[in-house]
């Protein structure tokens, strides 16, 4: 019998969800959605299932035009990227969207024990994602929320996860002058606080982002609350890499292919996710 309606007594390890997907544990949140681990009865595949609530929709309409979004991921096959395989939008509007389960850690996990990151690591993580984001850019997807928690880095490389969750639902939403910010404030651009669509840039601006807070262990933008990052962020590049962390070196070039990432206007960003990887290539690290 085809589900339509979702409860929080679905939620619990031992439920079977869609007659297919049997919840093992929960995974993780990002703050849209509550994600498990769940088993493929059919494949017994390991999968990843997010749960978002008909409460995140005005109507059925606009859960719909989300997972309309979302399904353009299911056809896109990149290692970079954790690949959509089901999507259900069931009847009381909430959606339920079935993803390859990422194996490893999450960026974030693993960088809380650390202080800054070996250059050549930091430098291989970039390197792999702006690959998958430069293929995912010439399909004319974006992911739109590149953070530490949506990195997870296992024996494979760097995935990325929740690709299209931000755009799609901005787009579905119609959110642009309803809305301050749809994305994460210390890694979302400025242009995004003013309600912006996540785009290819904006893409570049959180990985970016990413890099210098793993060489540094400081996130370039201060503040605690989301006026103060906003303010924090209103300065044509980011302050230098000594400034955030002293005592930390990095290599000048590096920080000056970082830097492109991290311009306050789009323009004078890196063009693409090809140059960026391209600045990254050149070094001699």
């Amino acid at each position: 019998m085809a589900q339509t309606h979702l409860s929080l007594f679905d939620l619990a390890p031992g439920k079977v969800l869609l007659d297919r997907y049997l919840i093992d544990a929960p995974h993780r949140e990002n703050g849209m959605c509550a994600a498990f681990r769940v088993t493929d009865q059919e494949s017994g595949a390991l999968r990843e299932l997010q749960a978002f609530p008909a409460s995140l929709f005005e109507n059925k309409a606009q859960a719909e035009a989300f997972a309309e979004t979302l399904g353009r991921w299911s056809i896109f096959d990149d290692a970079a990227f954790a690949r959509a395989q089901e999507l259900q939008v069931l009847g009381d509007g909430a959606v339920l969207a079935v993803f390859e389960f990422p194996e490893g850690k999450a960026l974030r996990d693993l960088a809380s024990d650390r202080g800054p990151w070996d250059a050549a690591e930091v430098v291989e993580i970039g390197l792999a994602l702006l690959a998958g984001l430069e293929n995912a850019h010439a399909r004319g997807l974006v992911h739109g929320d590149i953070k530490p928690s949506t990195i997870f880095v296992g024996d494979h490389g760097p995935l990325l996860v929740d690709g299209g969750v931000t755009p799609g639902l901005w787009a579905a939403k119609h959110l642009g002058t309803r809305t301050a910010l749809i994305g994460t404030p210390y890694y979302a651009p400025l242009e995004q606080f003013g309600g912006d669509a996540p785009d290819e840039r904006s893409d570049l601006y959180n990985l970016a982002t990413v890099m210098y807070e793993l060489l540094t262990g400081a996130m370039p933008w201060k503040g605690r609350s989301f006026i103060e990052v906003f303010q924090s962020k209103m300065q044509p590049s980011a302050p230098a890499m000594s400034v955030a962390a002293p005592g930390v070196t990095v290599d000048p070039a590096l920080e000056a292919a970082i830097a492109g990432g991290l311009k306050g206007s789009p323009k004078d960003r890196h063009a693409s996710a090809k140059a960026f990887r391209s600045a990254l290539a050149a070094l001699s690290i």
